[in-house]
């Protein structure tokens, strides 16, 4: 941004300027940007340990109908 321009936030349909805030609402301005940071972080992480998840499930449910298969052809040969 040049020299001159603010930076807006909206806060409940308002429109304020950070500059124009206190040392404590910047403060919590920060607080808010980390924290949505963190929430964006953790939301991913969350979304790769279910794909994970599920992608061991799948996994054992494969291994598990590959075992049942060889044991039904054992049992035929018997």
């Amino acid at each position: 941004m040049g020299k001159n321009e603010k930076t807006p936030i909206t806060v409940n349909g308002k429109e304020y300027f950070i500059e124009d805030l206190d040392d404590q609402q910047k403060t919590f301005v920060n607080h808010i940007n980390d924290l949505s940071r963190k929430m964006d972080n953790a939301k991913f992480n969350f979304d790769q340990l279910a794909f994970g998840h599920q992608a061991f499930v799948n996994a054992l449910a494969m291994s598990l109908g590959a075992s049942e298969k060889q044991d039904e052809k054992a049992e035929a040969l018997n």
